[in-house]
């Protein structure tokens, strides 16, 4: 399974849903969970002073011009995309998720 998770620094909504994320991360990353998260700040420099600051240690990338080739800009923020083992997507939300929420992504395990 993988999490795409697409967020930014000054997101609000992110602010509340990204320590779930990493929760999950932490909770499932044995059992073979992949994530990438994608900030979509101006600068790279901005998300990664931001992760440092809030101590969070999942996979994150800047969703730099190279990238946008692969993986499209949301419209709103945040977005999350699981991709199930077939590389299907199993689900997709637009808009902040609960803890509760976030918790039952493992369920794609």
């Amino acid at each position: 399974m993988l999490v795409l998770y697409w967020w930014a620094s000054w997101c609000p909504f992110c602010a509340e849903q990204s320590p779930e994320m990493q929760k999950l991360w932490d909770a499932q990353r044995g059992r073979g969970l992949q994530m990438l998260t994608l900030s979509i700040d101006k600068k790279p420099e901005l998300a990664v002073a931001y992760l440092r600051k809030k101590n969070y240690n999942f996979p994150a990338a800047w969703l730099s011009p190279e990238l946008l080739r692969h993986y499209h800009k949301p419209e709103g923020l945040p977005v999350t995309v699981v991709r199930g083992k077939d590389g299907r997507v199993a689900q997709a939300e637009k808009g902040q998720l609960f803890p509760e929420d976030v918790a039952q992504l493992a369920r794609w395990l």
